[in-house]
């Protein structure tokens, strides 16, 4: 048979002993053999840990003790140990009365053990024990005895289950809680001069010293100390001089390494250049510090003379300037505040305690109004300075005879406000714009008058535009550099508008073959809302724009044509120029160059009753009618008109030394015919589509 071994634990605190399953705490206890007060059983072993709340030892009685007796208790026993230390060991029938047994500590372990060696059922009860936890006096022994030293340097004070140290008159608590310092310093001196020493200077100081001195006065004011001659703290000498181990004294100045002073050499004079010192005055057991004194004066803080910035000016001017004063920086016109590569609105600096100005001083740097920005179909010219700074100026030029600038709007200045402005008052200065000059082309005609036939047309119409669509030939208007006028019946089939990839457009040249090699292409077609004529027998509102996918450069060989002025009027005999690459001569050939001819405008109502005779003539009443958005052009002797292929071709009249589009090729019958005229769309009566068109698209 084996040993039984049971455990139990009896915690009042939570300690690393075993707890009790009751929450409450006990201070005091009964512990008993199993079976108490029946006999106990053999083959057993039984252990109890008994603990306490720290600051308490055990006091153990044992009220009854009948436990088979045997030599040195060898066989059944009650062990009493602490530690691993036996404090008892009992057997036999006793009764210890009132004798105790005190653990050193909070612990202490029982243990019961019976052998098998009774043959016979034995009739011995055990034991029976109480205990309870006493409050130990750590006071009573002020030394442990670990080399620590007391527990409280001074006063000692003993609690139920600990104990506190406290201090004579003079002297404050350690963060320890066991050592008493001097309780020096901890206040704080802010009038401008005055004294400061360790504690019982001239005398030796005290040990476990720990005194914190500040001197803080107003912050326009900065702190110099002077120690006398007479001064020592304690230190250990190395090679590389005094250390200070023990013993120091440490002078801490704001944004500066603190510096601890300790030997027998005074530090003389200190110059702080600041408002606040701090000075925490340490010693302790070992060693021996005669101490120190100094005085301490001050001064008003004063920031050096600022200087100068070429360029600028630094305000106010004074002789000193002191703490908190201000000063200012202004540049001269044409120059701006610059600092780290960045432009300040305004500058100010401010004499700081520590006797520096706040900020360096910043630049005064010429205005750059950068490069003029470069203009389309122009250039820009230096006039006067360097390197686009203040007050540089500028000239802008167009690409003359085709382009012009308006009036005033030429000369640009660099301004103190870093801008190239106008030096016309009166107009934007925003970068001008190269304005097309229309209608005047570099080569004129050399005979304008009332001649039968055409001509051929080199550099003299500009603004002629031949179309081909599908293989169809048209012709078209230069209006704008991006914008082509011609008639809306050569853009449209069988009702739809021709698709953009189907049009092609000559611009600049005057022979086929060469127009060939280079078409534009479009970007979007513009028919005019009101057009409308499937059957070819109402032309009215016969007008339409193409814009380009693509701005063209205007030069002698490609320049528009100028719009009708608003309240344009079309005078009986007023001769027209019209162009174009149709059916022209005696077999009404296609030409290959553009040909050119002189015709008079007609009185409406002849150019009627012109239309009424050929539909009488000829038996054939389905020719258009004449609208008040149409005119008629032509001679009443024939020979000269316009014909197939020359729809959408332009019909110009010169006034006033410019050339302006007064009519599109519409229609007409019996091309150069007597006694008929060539029908033209009207422009200025759609002038304002023309512009609100080109200003949405």
């Amino acid at each position: 048979m084996g040993w039984t071994y049971v455990l139990w634990c009896l915690c009042l605190s939570a300690s690393e002993c075993w707890q009790l399953a009751s929450t409450e705490t006990v201070m005091h206890g009964k512990v008993q053999s199993p079976q108490y007060p029946q006999p106990y059983l053999p083959n057993l072993q039984k252990e109890w840990d008994l603990c306490v709340p720290e600051g308490y030892q055990i006091e153990l009685s044992l009220t009854h003790l009948d436990i088979k007796p045997s030599m040195g208790c060898y066989q059944d026993s009650l062990t009493v140990v602490h530690d691993q230390k036996v404090l008892g060991k009992f057997c036999g029938q006793e009764n210890p009365g009132k004798q105790s047994i005190f653990s050193q500590d909070n612990r202490l372990t029982l243990i019961f053990q019976t052998s098998d060696s009774t043959a016979e059922l034995q009739q011995h009860i055990g034991f029976s024990a109480t205990y309870k936890a006493i409050d130990i006096d750590e006071c009573s022994e002020q030394d442990p005895g670990d080399g620590s030293g007391p527990l409280c340097s001074q006063i000692c004070i003993n609690t139920p289950g600990s104990y506190y140290c406290s201090c004579h008159n003079g002297y404050k608590l350690h963060l320890d809680q066991h050592t008493c310092l001097s309780s020096c310093g901890g206040c704080i001196f802010d009038k401008r001069e005055g004294r400061l020493s360790s504690p019982g200077y001239p005398d030796p100081s005290p040990p476990f010293l720990s005194c914190k001195y500040i001197i803080s006065v107003e912050p326009r004011f900065i702190v110099t100390l002077n120690f006398t001659d007479n001064f020592h703290i304690e230190s250990v000498d190395t090679q590389q001089g005094p250390r200070c181990l023990h013993h120091w004294l440490q002078v801490t100045i704001p944004d500066r390494e603190p510096m601890k002073l300790c030997g027998a050499k005074s530090p003389g004079l200190i110059a702080t250049n600041s408002s606040t010192v701090r000075l925490d005055y340490h010693t302790d057991n070992e060693g021996l510090s005669l101490g120190w004194r100094f005085d301490y004066s001050t001064n008003e803080v004063k920031c050096p003379f600022p200087g100068n910035v070429a360029k600028g000016r630094v305000t106010p001017v004074l002789t000193e300037y002191f703490f908190r004063y201000n000063i200012f920086v202004t540049c001269k016109p044409g120059h701006r505040l610059m600092m780290n590569g960045r432009e300040l609105k305004t500058f100010s600096a401010m004499c700081q305690s520590d006797g520096q100005w706040h900020l360096p001083l910043p630049e005064c740097q010429i205005i750059d109004c950068g490069e003029p920005k470069p203009l389309l179909n122009g250039g820009v010219t230096f006039l006067t300075g360097f390197q686009n700074q203040y007050r540089s100026v500028v000239q802008y030029h167009c690409n003359e005879p085709f382009y012009s600038l308006p009036k005033g709007v030429d000369v640009f200045t660099c301004k103190a406000d870093g801008k190239w402005r106008s030096n016309h008052t009166d107009v934007s200065n925003t970068t001008p714009t190269c304005i097309p000059v229309c209608g005047q082309p570099t080569k004129l005609i050399s005979t304008y008058q009332r001649t039968v036939g055409s001509s051929e047309a080199v550099n003299t119409i500009p603004w002629h535009v031949l179309l081909s669509i599908d293989g169809h030939r048209a012709g078209g208007t230069v209006i704008a550099d991006r914008w082509i006028m011609t008639a809306a019946h050569a853009l449209t089939y069988n009702g739809n508008v021709v698709s953009n990839e189907s049009l092609r457009i000559y611009i600049g040249l005057t022979d086929v073959t060469n127009l060939q090699s280079s078409p534009v292409l479009a970007a979007s077609i513009h028919i005019h809302p009101e057009y409308n004529n499937p059957n070819f027998l109402d032309f009215n509102n016969d007008i339409a724009l193409i814009k380009l996918q693509d701005p063209i450069t205007f030069n002698s060989s490609i320049m528009p044509i100028c719009l009708p002025a608003e309240g344009a009027t079309y005078v009986t005999d007023m001769i027209g120029l019209v162009s174009g690459f149709g059916l022209a001569g005696e077999q009404l050939i296609s030409a290959n160059k553009l040909k050119y001819v002189h015709l008079l405008v007609v009185e409406q109502e002849m150019c009627r009753s012109a239309v009424e005779k050929l539909k009488k003539a000829t038996d054939n009443y389905n020719f258009p009618s004449l609208t008040n958005n149409t005119f008629c052009a032509g001679v009443p002797e024939g020979g000269k008109d316009s014909c197939h292929g020359d729809s959408g071709s332009p019909l110009a009249v010169r006034d006033e030394g410019r050339f302006w589009a007064a009519g599109i090729v519409s229609w007409g019958a019996d091309c150069g015919a007597p006694g008929t005229y060539g029908v033209y769309t009207k422009v200025s009566n759609y002038l304002d589509w023309i512009n609100k068109t080109m200003k949405e698209n």
